[in-house]
């Protein structure tokens, strides 16, 4: 089969999934868990450390969350993932990588709250903690950090209880760094993260 086909096909299989998916009404006292997978892209200017200018590399790793539904339409979020490690080169010549781990705390808006449908919506804001650690190169040392973050994103329901989920954020995302205890700047990572994977719902 060419890969037209093998494309055609996976596009009536999901229209069919879709088609027969079990709408849903998100209330309040709603619980739900979320794992899955997302890309990490950090801003094209890393900043400079050094003198130098600093370059933190794209990954890839897993997700997780929970959150509940203090309403009809909103709720907290808490997610995190398993460390990231970026690979980290100082005016292009790398230096080896170092661990990155969000935690993050939103508070949820969902606009179809409360009505039944096939697609939940929601956007979010709220406050980004980053930890850093297993640093490569000798010496450095790179401070966890505090910022604000926003994220959209959306629940597809298969079931009353299972869901696709899907999501963008943006978290700003800045790290005092030093070197053999001497401050050498400020890493920008402000990262854009696209993830996706299921949520459970309670």
């Amino acid at each position: 089969m060419s890969k037209v086909t093998y494309l055609s096909a996976a596009i009536i299989a999901t229209t069919s999934l879709i088609a027969t998916q079990t709408a849903i009404a998100y209330q309040a006292g709603d619980i739900f868990v979320r794992g899955g997978v997302a890309q990490v892209e950090p801003s094209s200017d890393n900043g400079n450390l050094a003198g130098a200018e600093l370059d933190v590399s794209d990954e890839n790793g897993f997700t997780y969350g929970f959150g509940y539904l203090f309403t009809d339409k909103a709720g907290v979020e808490l997610n995190s993932s398993e460390p990231f490690e970026h690979d980290l080169s100082l005016g292009g010549n790398g230096i080896g990588s170092v661990d990155r781990t969000p935690v993050n705390l939103l508070a949820n808006y969902y606009p179809l709250g409360g009505t039944s449908g096939k697609v939940q919506p929601y956007v979010g804001v709220g406050v980004n903690y980053t930890t850093y650690s297993d640093e490569e190169l000798s010496g450095l040392d790179i401070d966890d950090s505090w910022g604000a973050m926003g994220q959209v994103g959306v629940d597809l329901a298969l079931t009353d209880y299972l869901l696709l989920n899907g999501s963008v954020s943006y978290a700003d995302v800045e790290a005092d760094a030093n070197l053999n205890g001497n401050g050498i700047g400020t890493a920008d990572v402000d990262p854009v993260t696209i993830g996706g994977g299921i949520t459970l719902r309670f």
